[in-house]
């Protein structure tokens, strides 16, 4: 898969259109997931992706993995982000890149990343309804 289709996938499924935004939005919404998988889940995931995607997964691997609920999984990601980005508009943009991301990944791989996510993380992996 190359980058670039990823990108475009990203602005087709209801993340930012522009390069740059849809780039920084597609790390930290992975870096985000990053931090909350354990194991070598993470760095399996990121072997399905292009190299650029791959640091975000896996730079917080060894740590122990944050335990947090869908909203402040939301905040961090509107705050990483950046440009005055609510959460609202995180979770507009983690669905873009998630579905994105399964459109290039294994249904396995995508089944053991969900099967550590709470069930309250569900949203992030519905249609976009905009």
């Amino acid at each position: 898969m190359k980058y670039e289709e990823f990108l475009k996938g990203v602005g087709q499924r209801g993340g930012p259109t522009d390069r740059e935004h849809a780039d920084a939005a597609s790390k930290m919404v992975l870096s985000a997931i990053g931090q909350r998988l354990a194991g070598q889940e993470p760095r399996e995931l990121a072997s399905q992706l292009p190299p650029e995607l791959q640091d975000p997964l896996v730079q917080h691997t060894g740590s122990a993995e944050i335990g947090d609920d869908l909203d402040d999984f939301l905040r961090r990601v509107a705050d990483r982000e950046g440009r005055g980005c609510p959460p609202e508009k995180a979770l507009e943009h983690s669905r873009a890149v998630l579905s994105t991301m399964a459109s290039f990944v294994t249904e396995g791989e995508l089944q053991d990343m969900r099967s550590q996510l709470p069930a309250g993380y569900a949203p992030l992996f519905e249609p976009a309804t905009s």
